[in-house]
């Protein structure tokens, strides 16, 4: 690791590929050797690494510390920082508080904090002990970083941070890596999809808040008037046997495809028809993003900052999270999308242009770094 460079040690309540740990990877790569990074995942699962360049990008992965009540915990924590010395701290959502509660006692190098969404037991509001933590910590950091405006406003509203403390950054991506597909016919080939069927993507983590089982029974409304649709599923999680099970059953059997996780995911996209997100909470999805940016259109629930990041024609394929009537209009939205190849070209082309205009890795990459830097010489000016 060498002396002369910026450390930034990561902690993440998981090092697994998911929205936050890929922006962080693609972070590390579009960098390169500017920095050393050290990484720690608290569950000890780290398989995001594998996303980073490490031909170019400085990357230590560190032990996790032991995990036994939340202040064993912090005092672990600042046994690992004080450990490791290092330039700047980074946390990643509530999984990390315990360290931002630790480097706030030893004082010695900044924190930036990032909060990207909520676990499921926090989808409808925050819990009232986490938003107390975060109150008491949380306006004592170098700042508050988010990928929504969702999330700015409640940063403000509910966990004591000024305007001025938290800052807005829109995840972005590499448009050159996506692009309008074909049909990718020899993917389609391999795993046993028609040709000329309507294929429906979803990417993300298959874990209870993405609701995939919801994106199931739309399908299944689909398929009882269209049936030659069909849905390619990318990612894992603890989610997948059972829907897997799910989706051996009528009318789903044979339509379901689940690949687990991709990389590069350029291809993949290129063999869909059309996008659908079923989460019963999103803040701004990485995966949606990189849908717009592949020429898709998108049928999602209206969650988070997704109707802020669509454009305007976009909006009537966005369904309310309702109990009970929620994958029957996901299910009316999809039907449109697979009975139109017109509407699918015209909002496909809209959305890739608004990524173009909005959301590329180099505005997002920008803007970190320059968060990254402030909040160091800051530091050092005032110590």
């Amino acid at each position: 690791m060498a002396a002369n460079r910026t450390h930034l040690l990561h902690v993440f309540a998981t090092f697994l590929p998911a929205g936050p740990q890929v922006r962080t990877a693609q972070l590390m790569n579009a960098m390169g050797d500017a920095y050393c990074h050290s990484v720690v995942a608290m569950d000890g699962q780290t398989g995001a690494a594998d996303l980073v360049d490490t031909a170019s990008v400085d990357l230590t992965l560190l032990d996790a510390p032991p995990i036994a009540g939340s202040w064993a915990t912090v005092r672990a924590c600042k046994a690992l920082l004080a450990n490791h010395p290092h330039d700047l701290l980074l946390t990643y959502n509530w999984g990390a508080i315990d360290a931002v509660m630790a480097a706030k006692s030893l004082g010695a190098a900044p924190v930036l904090h990032h909060e990207d969404g909520f676990r499921p037991d926090e989808v409808q509001r925050t819990k009232g002990r986490r938003d107390w933590f975060r109150r008491r910590v949380l306006p004592s950091t170098a700042g508050l970083v988010v990928p929504s405006e969702n999330l700015r406003s409640i940063a403000c509203a509910r966990w004591g941070l000024t305007e001025d403390q938290v800052t807005f950054i829109p995840n972005g991506i590499d448009l050159d890596a996506f692009g309008p597909g074909n049909g990718n016919a020899e993917l389609r080939a391999q795993l046993g999809i028609p040709g000329d069927a309507v294929v429906l993507g979803a990417v993300g983590h298959l874990r209870e808040v993405k609701n995939v089982s919801r994106l199931l029974g739309a399908l299944a409304r689909v398929l009882l008037r269209h049936e030659n649709v069909h849905l390619l599923l990318l990612g894992d999680g603890p989610q997948r046997q059972m829907l897997a099970e799910r989706a051996a059953e009528s009318p789903l059997g044979g339509h379901v495809h689940f690949a687990g996780h991709q990389s590069p995911l350029g291809p993949w996209y290129g063999a869909m028809d059309a996008f659908a997100i079923s989460s019963d909470s999103e803040q701004m999805p990485i995966a949606l993003i990189e849908a717009m940016a592949s020429g898709l259109p998108v049928a999602s629930t209206d969650v988070g900052d997704v109707r802020l990041v669509l454009p305007e024609p976009q909006h009537t394929l966005l369904v309310p999270v309702r109990a009970g009537t929620t994958a029957e209009r996901l299910a009316i939205a999809l039907g449109r999308l697979a009975t139109s190849p017109e509407l699918r070209s015209t909002l496909g082309e809209a959305n890739r242009e608004r990524v173009a205009e909005h959301y590329t890795l180099g505005g997002m990459v920008t803007a970190h770094r320059a968060q990254w830097d402030s909040a160091v010489g800051t530091f050092a000016a005032t110590t």
